[in-house]
């Protein structure tokens, strides 16, 4: 281009391509000084020759960085929407005629510009738009999933802890049968086909067994804190509510005392928890037509444990003396 054309250029409309950028320029008055297709590889070398002027493009792909590129080379680069930009257009749509109504937005003072993103804004909405899309095909799977078991019978809750809780129920039922003999081994299927015996309204008992083996081996003492419940449920697998039945649980059977404000710690063995836990068996017991029978062989069961252990105990000390 020559010098005086160049002089003459104010304001410049920029139709972004992929592979060829058109250009429409503006001269002070308005009138069109410039229509041209330019490469990609063009666009900045050209335009750095150019004294500094206006430059409208639409936001899109590629614009951000562009227009970022073109204000390091001291031009005013604005972006804006490309509904913004459509209403300009003139005639029968095409390269030349966007670029058009690109630079005749650009000069509107009322146009509602795009601030230009910087690279570290950009990889931001970046990482937000792959997880939205990770997010989506997780969903999408979850779904896909809930409906072949509802094919079997088996309703799953919506949401992805809903469906671990029941997965985790699965596995330890799958798990189960497998230990049976080859021959007894029910197929997936079969096992799928029984809703019934999926049911994880018991799932906190599993978790509930597991900590108290724990206790029992002596791997959590006697005043120790457990863990907490995020970590319990990291661990186990299974929801907030399930691990606060299993603590629940456990408290009632004198294994774990629970303090508002401070997490659960191992209780140490207490008699008075084990009567009152008896004594509840007992009322029990006795509300059944043959309570009373049932009651009467608890007592001559556990009479006769206690004395067994009376006879070992002075055997033990005099051993000991």
């Amino acid at each position: 281009m020559s010098q005086k054309l160049n002089a003459a250029i104010a304001v410049i409309g920029i139709d972004i391509g992929k592979n060829s950028f058109h250009l429409v320029g503006h001269d002070p008055r308005g009138a069109i000084v410039l229509r041209q297709k330019w490469s990609r590889g063009q666009v900045e070398a050209r335009l750095a020759n150019l004294p500094p002027c206006l430059i409208g493009m639409e936001a899109c792909v590629g614009a951000h960085h562009l227009s970022r590129r073109l204000q390091m080379l001291g031009h005013d680069a604005r972006l804006m929407p490309a509904k913004y930009a459509r209403p300009y257009s003139k005639g029968q749509k095409n390269d030349f005629r966007d670029a058009e109504a690109i630079a005749e937005a650009v000069q509107r003072p009322t146009m509602k510009f795009v601030a230009t993103k910087t690279a570290d804004q950009l990889d931001l909405q970046a990482l937000h738009r792959v997880r939205d899309r990770l997010v989506g095909q997780r969903t999408g799977v979850i779904n896909q999933i809930r409906a072949f078991l509802l094919e079997r019978g088996v309703d799953v809750r919506q949401g992805l802890h809903s469906l671990r809780s029941e997965l985790l129920g699965m596995r330890l039922c799958l798990g189960m049968r497998l230990l049976t003999a080859p021959s007894e081994r029910p197929s997936v299927a079969g096992i799928l086909g029984r809703p019934m015996e999926l049911k994880r309204s018991r799932l906190f008992e599993q978790v509930a067994d597991v900590l108290e083996q724990r206790i029992r081996d002596r791997e959590l003492v006697a005043g120790a804190e457990l863990p907490s419940e995020r970590q319990l449920m990291a661990e186990y697998g299974v929801g907030r509510t399930a691990i606060r039945e299993a603590l629940f649980h456990l408290q009632r059977a004198g294994f774990v005392d629970l303090r508002a404000g401070s997490r659960a710690r191992v209780a140490a063995p207490n008699a008075e928890v084990v009567m009152t836990s008896l004594s509840s068996s007992a009322k029990y017991l006795l509300s059944d037509d043959n309570g009373i029978r049932h009651f009467q062989d608890a007592r001559a069961l556990f009479e006769t444990g206690l004395a067994r252990d009376g006879r070992a105990t002075p055997h033990r000390r005099i051993s000991a003396s």
